[in-house]
């Protein structure tokens, strides 16, 4: 099979893409505890580049040295230092003739781990629900976070826009700002963990506002031509059933609305990418994003298989495909499936137990070029 769809060209804003693999953020609790970038992470992202995926997304970056990280050992761009670890990272993607892009995160009560503070904070004193994930190194329920107040939220959106600065000064090619998988944006749109009654409350318009209020503040800070992204999700890390309440019309008002602001692209994850999203015979959650904003959309979940992917392209539901634990097994991949060659199944057990950080076998393997 040729997959002409996942070989073929596409521009994503300015930059011109090889193919359409991308890989997906995963966290990987490998930077310093002082969320400096570092060279056993350089040479876990040139792997991607090496073996043919055009373009990567990091790792969720956190954004302040207040509330936003979310595990130990997880990266910043909070300050100039943290940024200028990344540069040589960047650099390195780039000379594979790659693009990278960093992915901006504030994990709000879904922090499990933060060197700046013991307390999280969240649109609610909501606790996410289920547990916190111990190859993430955290252990029991969520704490109940702190109600944010109108100080916190703004200081919040500063946060996305500085560190979407960073970013740029960085050499990225973008960011895509975190809206997905329970993290905090995510939880001004969920509406158990957001039952604020002022304008970021209620009504899914109202939920929704902080989402738009950062993209506009970050693209007024970056300019016109760099790429600014989102990725969207109804699943999350600590509810991985969650569906949105009015299903396929709550997504066509949340995506109809983001296709007006000034974004590039939508990058939607589910637990299966290629599977109707809101019942039987609906729309994929890639296909929902795509019909309803009009915007390039990635599609993540489950798509390791360069058929299923393929349909999915073909089908016009996306225009990119991301991969996670694929990836992982192969950061080869489009390579391998270039020239035909087997793919490697993903072990869990021994690239995120006990714990998900870099492993020094991943960075040993022997890619095909």
């Amino acid at each position: 099979m040729k997959f002409e769809h996942l070989f073929s060209d596409i521009h994503l804003k300015n930059v011109s893409l090889t193919n359409r693999f991308v890989v997906a953020p995963m966290t990987r609790i490998s930077a310093f505890d002082n969320g400096h970038a570092n060279e056993k992470m350089r040479r876990y992202y040139e792997r991607f580049a090496k073996g043919g995926f055009s373009t990567i997304i990091t790792e969720g970056i956190y954004t302040d040295e207040k509330y936003s990280q979310g595990y130990y050992n997880q990266p910043g761009l909070a300050n100039d230092e943290q940024m200028k670890t990344w540069e040589p990272v960047v650099e390195t993607v780039h000379q594979e003739g790659a693009h990278l892009i960093a992915q901006l995160m504030h994990a709000g009560g879904q922090s499990q781990g933060n060197a700046y503070t013991e307390e999280t904070i969240a649109p609610s004193e909501n606790a996410p629900k289920g547990e916190q994930l111990g190859f993430y190194g955290g252990s029991g329920p969520f704490q109940t976070p702190k109600k944010m107040t109108e100080e916190d939220i703004k200081q919040a959106k500063e946060s996305f826009v500085q560190s979407a600065r960073r970013a740029k000064s960085a050499g990225f090619d973008g960011v895509e700002l975190h809206g997905a998988n329970g993290y905090l944006l995510d939880q001004f749109l969920t509406d158990y963990l957001n039952d604020r009654e002022d304008q970021y409350g209620g009504s899914v318009e109202n939920r929704l506002r902080l989402f738009i209020e950062i993209i506009q503040d970050v693209r007024a800070a970056v300019g016109e031509e760099f790429m600014v992204g989102i990725r969207m999700s109804q699943i999350k890390v600590s509810d991985p059933e969650h569906k949105w309440a009015d299903g396929e019309d709550e997504a066509e008002y949340i995506f109809s609305t983001l296709g007006m602001s000034s974004l590039d692209y939508i990058h939607v994850t589910d637990g299966d990418g290629a599977a109707p999203s809101f019942g039987t015979d609906s729309r994929t959650l890639a296909q929902a994003a795509k019909d309803f904003s009009g915007l390039p959309v990635i599609a993540n979940g489950k798509l390791g298989d360069p058929v299923k992917a393929e349909k999915v392209l073909e089908g016009k539901q996306a225009d990119l495909i991301s991969l996670g634990t694929s990836a992982l097994a192969n950061p080869d991949l489009p390579n391998k499936v270039q020239l035909g060659q087997d793919l490697n199944e993903f072990d869990f057990e021994s690239t995120l137990l006990p714990q998900a950080d870099i492993k020094d076998h991943e960075l040993q393997v022997e890619l095909v070029k």
